[in-house]
This record gives C-alpha cells, structure tokens and sequence, in this order.
C-alpha cells in the first residue's frame, strides 16, 4: 500500500515526476486538451481517476485523465482555466514541461456495468473525466446491451470533444444527445437542461448503470432524475473533485463527511453521498 510506503521511508509520494507536453487542442476559449508522456515510465490509469498536475513554480491542481484507458503511450488531461496554476498549464505546448503524481483515488464501476444499459450523463468540462469510460465500454462494446451519452453545455461554443462528439453520434452501436442551456442562430440542437435528455430515452433502467459528472447542482438533479425514472440509487454514480491537496488522505482537506475524496473516491456511488451533497458547506 502506498501509506505503508511512506511510512516505511521508500516513497516520496508528493514528488512529481517531469512530464512532456506533445501537443495541445484548444477545445474552447477556455479549455484545453492536452497530450502528454511522462519522462520514464507510463502513466496507466483506470476511467475515473485523478493526477495531480503541477506548473513548476507556481503549483499543482487535480485533474482528471481524459484519454483513452488503452493506451498507455501518454495520457490526456483536459484542463479549464479558472486559476493561476491551470492558466499557466493551459499555456503549455509541445515540448513544454510538467509535473504529474498519480493516478490516485477509485475510478468508474465498469465491471458493475457490463451486460446492462450504461447511461453517461455529462455537463460541461465533465465530460472530460467520463470520456476514458467511454473509450472503455467502446473498446469492449460486446460486454454492455446499451450505451447511452448525454451531454449538456451552457452554450455551443462551450462544447467539448466536438469532433469526437459528431463521430459518437454518426456510430449505430451508441446513442448521442447534446443540449445546450443558451442556443445561438447557428444551433439546430437540443435547448435545455440536461436532465429533460433523460426521460426520453430507451434505457431499461432497473438494469441499468449511470456515470455522471458536472457542476454539483448538476450532479444532484441528475441523479435524482436518473432515480426518479428508475435506475436504482446504488448504481448511479458520481465524481468529485474537492479542495484536493495530497491526493494520498493525509491532508483532509478533500474530506465530505467521513469520506476523503482522494482516497474513497472521486467516484461515489450517489446512495452513498446524496444526504452529504444536500449539506451545505460540507
């Protein structure tokens, strides 16, 4: 276990190692993609979990890994500037470098999922910490009955993975919905919230699984809709990112009730934290 390695003297666990930067996409005014190889050994993670990522000099943030699970040639973060230390990542370009610890925390219930409906509801940049669950459930696409995303945006040009997006939606092994909350002149998609996606589908939801991730106010009304038409509160799942520090739960500083994010998630099941998530302050 890694707490015993600390113990023991044999690791320095918050000690990044040097990363290269191979090429960077800007997926909106605000948000970057980036390609990334640690110097050394891979980076191989499981859909769902964190890196800490540091600008040398500045400090580190958590992010989610965004890429393909599959491929351990690099790993991908998709990163939104809403401070110092993700602006200065945002900035970096091929052969710029980095700092990553990681993964760390518990991903997505993948295995819970197979031979039922997997239901993957996004908002925003959340899209980023399913899409490895995504590339997960395509690459083995025989083991789940259906594969349902639905992607919600505060506008078009707040879109995400546009690309990928149009290519999910041309596949016939997955449905695609997007909405956006404000359309413009140009939009002929959805307009409105998330959430009014999902009684239209054709899940079976007393088999089914749901990943979720967004915007916490978009976490809890999801998972209660999701609830509400039937997906048992046990097999709805959500992900959260707070306040983390250490990343290994010697910090509490990412603690939600008797839970460490770091350590007993960022994936919950949302049976488990639903009460917390009504608290507020928690």
């Amino acid at each position: 276990m890694l707490a015993d390695r600390v113990r023991d003297g044999l690791a320095n666990p918050m000690a990044p190692r040097p990363a290269r930067v191979l090429s960077r996409h800007q997926e909106t005014a605000d948000t970057v993609t980036l390609h990334v190889r640690p110097l050394g050994e891979p980076l191989v993670s499981a859909p769902g979990q964190i890196t800490m990522l540091s600008a040398f000099g500045i400090g580190e943030v958590p992010i989610s890994i965004s890429g393909d699970p599959d491929d351990n040639s690099e790993f991908v973060v998709t990163i939104r500037k809403v401070g110092a230390v993700t602006h200065a990542l945002s900035t970096l370009g091929g052969g710029d470098l980095m700092g990553v610890r990681g993964p760390y925390g518990r991903g997505w219930p993948l295995d819970l999922a197979e031979g039922g409906d997997l239901v993957v509801v996004a908002g925003g940049i959340g899209m980023a910490p399913l899409r490895p669950a995504l590339y997960h459930a395509l690459n083995r696409r025989d083991r789940f009955a259906g594969l349902w995303l639905a992607y919600g945006a505060r506008s078009p040009a707040d879109i995400v993975f546009r690309q990928q997006l149009k290519e999910w939606r041309g596949r016939f092994d997955m449905e695609v919905d997007v909405t956006v909350d404000r359309a413009d002149a140009a939009w002929r998609g959805a307009v409105g919230l998330v959430t009014k996606l999902i009684p239209r589908q054709s899940f079976e939801p007393s088999a089914a699984t749901a990943f979720v991730c967004g915007p916490e106010i978009m976490m809890t009304f999801t998972a209660r809709a999701l609830v509400d038409a039937g997906v048992p509160a046990d097999r709805v799942f959500i992900t959260m990112e707070r306040n983390m520090k250490c990343s290994i739960g010697f910090c509490g500083h990412c603690q939600l009730g008797p839970h460490f994010v770091c350590r007993d998630g960022p994936v919950f099941a949302y049976a488990d934290v639903a009460g917390l998530m009504r608290i507020r302050e928690v």
